[in-house]
């Protein structure tokens, strides 16, 4: 795509002010697909500028201009959804089902969402002592998205800055970049005020750095690995602006016998299988009651060695490959330690799966008779690699699931709701799913502890974009 070799600044398709370029790469067949320009901060402190002056006006604008924006962004989202699609297939490897199921219907998703969660929003409060409270955009953000939920990521970043009033400067994944640039084009198609929404490519240390210590960029939102998080809170510090970070995950999901253990344990492989086992919130700990251990570890066997692994444009497809081959060492790296720690490799295990010796693939791999002290078991590995640890009663899972500096997501199997209930107020995470239950577009989601701080989605998701004024004496 033409616009690929440019940058997105104040309405124009603008060449970079740096030199600097990195190869596009396909992993499920390790080609080169296209060339990545990468930003400086040059490039930054150019779209910031363009930012900034487009907020004088847009930052004064009504709910009723923003919601016909954000409805318009609808309209072309929905044409170009296809386009969407197969730009994750190629260049993260997503299966096509997935890619249109999952990937790009976020883009849609969470568009209604943020309509709905807008018209709810009140900007102006009365309160009970005659006080007036005024919720205003914050400013400038910058936005920094990984390339595992590509698309998901910007719309649960950029539309809650343009609902709010927000304009801002979005640098996505270098690894991702051709579903951004779409993004971008569809952002113009749809007619967004000059300025409002800036792209810029490059890489975390250079671009996003730049963006996290510039002075006249009020907010950061970042999504991506807990140690990148901690990087951009620092280099955010100096200027004190606001940080919202998602993080990592070591998500425990509770299997008590009292479930329907065939359904519930093949349902929990496939959701950590899931994307490739590249999801922050992937339930990769699976716990699992003693008294059910041994038939459970039957069942996630064969449903592992069942998952068709392939080429992400056949439909029937259900993992593809690791994102790259950084992402497929490391992976390998994982697994070798689970085996040199002594953990039981119940499937899978070290190499690319059986005929596909081009592309990044990973065989899905499932350790059991796990302890929550092994590398395994603490580790954020993002790839297709299950955990399985037994426990003895529901207190002993509790203290399982919440020994781990990670609080993203948790999971509980169980045919008691009420007992669901209860172990769900114990577990220090910022989401709890039972029985397989999703998470909604317009629910808020994020975590505790090094899982990050602040929500994305819905009401509580444009809280994060917004000031707080009080007015006193003008009622």
């Amino acid at each position: 795509m033409k616009n690929l070799s440019k940058f997105y600044i104040n309405g124009e398709w603008v060449s970079p002010l740096s030199s600097a370029s990195m190869p596009i790469l396909n992993p499920a067949t390790e080609e080169q697909i296209g060339i990545l320009p990468l930003g400086s901060e040059l490039d930054v402190n150019r779209a910031v500028v363009a930012a900034n002056s487009a907020f004088k006006s847009f930052g004064q604008s009504s709910k009723d201009d923003r919601l016909s924006l954000l409805k318009k962004i609808k309209k072309v989202t929905e044409r170009r959804f296809e386009e969407l699609a197969q730009a994750m297939l190629c260049e993260m490897g997503t299966p096509i089902t997935f890619s249109r199921e999952a990937q790009a219907d976020a883009a849609i998703g969470h568009l209604d969402a943020f309509i709905n969660a807008l018209c709810e929003l009140d900007e102006e409060v009365e309160l009970p002592n005659g006080d007036i409270l005024l919720r205003e955009p914050i400013g400038v953000c910058g936005l920094i998205t990984p390339w595992n939920w590509p698309i998901n990521q910007v719309a649960l970043k950029v539309l809650p800055a343009i609902a709010t009033g927000c304009c801002c400067i979005l640098k996505p994944s270098e690894h991702t970049p051709i579903s951004a640039m779409i993004y971008a084009e569809i952002m113009h198609e749809a007619g967004c005020p000059t300025g409002v929404f800036n792209l810029i490519n490059g890489e975390g240390p250079i671009v996003g750095s730049a963006m996290s210590r510039h002075s006249d960029i009020q907010m950061i939102s970042f999504t991506g690995s807990t140690r990148a998080g901690s990087a951009v809170t620092h280099d955010a510090a100096e200027t004190v602006k606001r940080v919202t970070l998602e993080l990592g995950g070591k998500s425990p999901n509770i299997v008590f016998a009292d479930c329907n253990l065939d359904d519930r344990i093949e349902y929990s492989v496939k959701e950590c299988m899931s994307n490739t086992g590249q999801s922050c919130d992937a339930p990769t700990r699976l716990l699992v009651e003693k008294s059910c251990y041994e038939k459970a570890l039957v069942i996630a066997k064969t449903v592992a060695e069942r998952i068709k692994v392939g080429d992400p444009k056949d439909a029937a497809t259900e993992i593809g490959p690791l994102f790259d081959k950084i992402q497929f060492d490391r992976v390998q790296s994982m697994i070798k330690i689970g085996i040199d720690e002594g953990c039981r490799l119940l499937t899978g295990g070290l190499g690319k799966p059986a005929g596909l010796d081009v592309g990044w693939y990973a065989k899905p791999t499932i350790f059991c008779d796990a302890n929550n002290n092994m590398r395994i078991a603490r580790e954020e590995i993002f790839g297709p690699v299950l955990v399985i640890i037994p426990f003895q009663d529901e207190d002993e899972a509790v203290e399982i699931a919440n020994d781990t500096p990670y609080g993203l997501a948790s999971f509980i199997q169980t045919g008691d709701i009420d007992k669901a209930k209860r172990v769900a107020k114990k577990l220090r995470a910022g989401s709890v799913h039972f029985n397989g239950a999703g998470v909604e577009y317009g629910t808020p989601f994020g975590g505790y502890k090094q899982s990050g701080n602040g929500r994305e989605g819905g009401l509580l998701g444009l809280e994060d974009f917004l000031e707080t004024k009080s007015l006193h004496g003008f009622s």
